[in-house]
């Protein structure tokens, strides 16, 4: 088959309308570049390429620097801006950010170090941490947040010994659906506990933590039959299996009307489960910020 003159000049025309970036890799947007050297050193110096701990932890702060948003008062905080990291000082000691720390000082440094904003960097490192899990989805990137101006508020992240009425209240004030909050529980796959029962650290959520897979919502269905330790702790219930640990909080979603029916579909169906948790995941990330202002990185993400 020929091609015509027109087609191979579209293709030049395309071709070198692309920014070359580092190492010889190329983006549709000259800003993006910058990512391919964080994303480098990311996965060499911190992630190490795997679905370790650090990476857990990326996804969890992810989640805990956006929820910091309330539609109702909007001077508790600006949702995912980076506050947790800018204003780390002060929200390192609210009880539900223990254990973030490390991750929070790892990020700091990139971020730095390439002259991102804190709050890019936080969503940034969370959407390659999925990609290092087998099974994780890929997450979509915007890139161009401000720093925050002001620490968000204590008592906006959800904890596990919460009602499911005051966990879904939590939620809608802050912009996400009952739908969306199940969803985003996909991270719990690969995610472990650390600081509810300090006497059984880096205990799973289901059997198979690094793995991103749908066992952890069927995990949750059954009934429980065997604690995970000595004794059940605030924010624990009893787990199906010997070595894994149930939130009281999922149990609850789990069984609520408003959730369960979601719960039951991604038991059932793995690929659901993944697609939807990065569009819900995606969503998040821009919780209290302005699309219009930011810039498509997706492309960089792994």
């Amino acid at each position: 088959m020929k091609l015509s003159l027109a087609y191979l000049a579209s293709i030049a025309t395309v071709s070198a309308s692309r920014t070359t970036c580092s190492k010889g890799r190329t983006a549709a947007i000259a800003t993006c570049c910058v990512w391919y050297n964080v994303l480098d050193d990311l996965q060499a110096n911190l992630f190490e390429g795997t679905c370790g701990d650090d990476a857990h932890d990326a996804l969890r702060l992810s989640f805990h620097d956006a929820i910091g948003f309330s539609r109702k008062d909007q001077s508790k905080g600006a949702g995912a801006d980076g506050s947790l990291i800018k204003f780390a000082d002060i929200e390192l000691d609210y009880a539900a950010n223990e254990g973030l720390e490390s991750i929070v000082m790892a990020e700091r440094d990139l971020a730095d170090a390439y002259g991102v904003s804190y709050g890019d960097i936080i969503q940034f490192a969370a959407a390659v941490s999925v990609r290092n899990c087998p099974g994780g989805p890929r997450i979509s990137f915007m890139a161009g947040r401000p720093n925050a101006t002001h620490a968000a508020a204590d008592g906006l992240v959800p904890n596990p010994f919460d009602s499911a009425n005051t966990i879904l209240a939590r939620i809608q004030d802050a912009g996400l659906t009952p739908e969306e909050l199940v969803n985003l529980l996909a991270s719990h796959s690969i995610a472990v506990q650390e600081h509810i029962d300090p006497t059984i650290p880096n205990t799973p959520f289901d059997l198979t933590p690094g793995i991103f897979d749908n066992n952890f919502y069927r995990d949750t269905l059954l009934p429980g039959f065997v604690t995970p330790g000595s004794s059940l702790h605030t924010g624990q219930v009893l787990s199906p299996f010997k070595g894994e640990f149930r939130l009281q909080s999922d149990f609850a979603l789990s069984r609520d009307l408003r959730t369960a029916g979601r719960w039951i579909l991604l038991s059932l169906d793995p690929f659901l489960m993944a697609s939807s948790f990065a569009t819900s995941m995606a969503k998040m990330a821009l919780l209290g910020q302005n699309p219009g202002i930011l810039h498509d990185c997706s492309e960089i993400i792994p």
